[in-house]
């Protein structure tokens, strides 16, 4: 009993010393530890994690028992352990820090404060039907394509593997970049602000590659590979079954249609006008429709 009370005593104590920034501390470090433990969950850096906490064990274990030879090992080799994690998690640990530097594009598109003109919104607007009435056009054809529409994460090293086009999207470029055995037509086209950047793109392989449906074919997996790496939209047309799919964050979602496909990214690409700038408008336009009544009539 008495223990119990010296226990109880403690803890008392200690918690009495917990300020509000020691409270804000234990917080913030429980958010890393379950962000890097969620990050590297079901991924080959899980198997790699465990083997070094074996490591740890067995050098704990080996020093307890006095084991010279094995202590001196791992303790020369856990002195360089931060350097040997930070090149063996480096895939990881670059897409959590890609993953980090991401802003809400859900809310403001691939727009930013200084490009917001209607001219800009009017070209997305085009592009967009552009990429739905091709994709519907390939899909009927059974024509493989892959189409990425980059916004806020630069996608200037999938850029580089590729062609450079920097020209209007239309439904027959699309066509004829898809279109089987032309040089272009297995890479991926990319397309920023609005404009088709890139052709025969070549995009990375998905982190959980092993875990993705067996039945999907390349195309979907470079898509899926592509959403993990950026913010990126993907549209994939399938070669076998002519099914559009979108991927986007690591998940692939299947069977648009093209009105589907064309509400989609609109609703994802193109930012809405703030509310008070629609009540603004929606003040502005009857007066200006009653102004040009009151000019007829007493023309």
């Amino acid at each position: 009993m008495d223990y119990i009370n010296d226990i109880i005593t403690r803890l008392s104590s200690i918690i009495s010393t917990i300020t509000f920034l020691d409270a804000i501390d234990i917080l913030l470090l429980t958010f890393f530890i379950y962000k890097g433990i969620k990050l590297i969950r079901e991924t080959k850096a899980q198997q790699l994690l465990t083997g070094i906490l074996v490591v740890i064990v067995v050098y704990f274990i080996s020093a307890g028992l006095e084991l010279r030879v094995m202590s001196y090992l791992l303790s020369n080799f856990l002195q360089v352990g931060i350097i040997a994690i930070l090149i063996v998690f480096q895939p990881e640990l670059r897409r959590m820090l890609e993953k980090v530097g991401r802003t809400n594009v859900k809310s403001i598109g691939v727009f930013s404060d200084s490009v917001r003109s209607d001219d800009m919104i009017q070209n997305w607007n085009r592009t967009i039907e552009v990429v739905g009435e091709a994709a519907s056009q390939l899909s009927e054809s059974t024509t493989g394509a892959l189409i990425v529409i980059e916004r806020q994460t630069r996608l200037g090293e999938q850029i580089d593997t590729g062609t450079v086009m920097d020209c209007v999207p239309s439904v027959a470029s699309l066509g004829t970049i898809f279109f089987p055995k032309t040089p272009l037509h297995d890479g991926a086209v990319i397309i920023r602000n609005a404009r088709i950047i890139a052709a025969g793109c070549f995009l990375p392989t998905p982190q959980k590659e092993e875990r993705i449906n067996k039945l999907l074919g390349s195309r979907h997996r470079a898509a899926i590979g592509m959403s993990e790496n950026s913010d990126a939209i993907i549209v994939v047309v399938s070669e076998e079954t002519g099914t559009i799919s979108i991927a986007e964050n690591g998940e692939l979602t299947r069977g648009y249609t093209k009105d589907r496909l064309i509400k989609y990214l609109k609703s994802q690409i193109i930012p809405e006008r703030p509310q008070a700038e629609k009540r603004l408008f929606s003040r502005l336009l009857p007066r200006k429709e009653k102004k040009n009544a009151t000019e007829e009539k007493e023309a």
